[in-house]
């Protein structure tokens, strides 16, 4: 990994539990942790609020809320 890469926020409501994970790590550790604790299911995600922010970053770059 290098030190230029973000680490994006990942969290477990059921779990209660939030963790910081590099970004290329991000989709296996999501993965990771719902086939350990959740039998698969989707429980642990990518923080909702990263997310939203990323949405209206992109949009806005690829002028959709022009």
């Amino acid at each position: 990994m290098t030190t230029d890469q973000p680490e994006i926020p990942v969290v477990c409501e059921e779990c209660g539990t939030r963790t910081s994970v590099a970004f290329e790590d991000v989709e296996d550790a999501v993965a990771r942790h719902n086939e350990q604790l959740h039998d698969g299911e989707p429980v642990a995600e990518v923080d909702p609020d990263v997310l939203e922010e990323l949405a209206d970053r992109l949009a806005k770059d690829i002028g959709l809320l022009e």
